[in-house]
């Protein structure tokens, strides 16, 4: 279980900074969907797009990224805690 935190968190992060450079670059037709980035977070790696979105001051602006993204962190550590209880 670790393992795939882990994993799907750096997947997360990996993800936001591919974004962020397909963003500056101007390659749209390359960029990531936001739908996309939430499964990740949505599947465990929801640390790792809030901490992508921090570093590389990606989605910041928008609401739903900036609301969401927290509000999945607190469920999955909710979970996990009661998890491992």
């Amino acid at each position: 279980m670790f393992i795939y935190i882990l994993l799907i968190n750096v997947i997360g992060f990996g993800t936001m900074w591919y974004d962020k450079i397909m963003a500056r670059t101007g390659k749209y037709k390359y960029r990531v969907a936001e739908s996309r980035i939430f499964l990740i977070a949505l599947a465990g790696g929801a640390i790792g797009i809030f901490i992508g979105m921090e570093l590389f001051k990606h989605k910041t602006k928008k609401l739903k990224f900036t609301l969401f993204i927290p509000v999945i962190i607190i469920v999955q550590l909710i979970l996990i805690r009661n998890f491992f209880k």
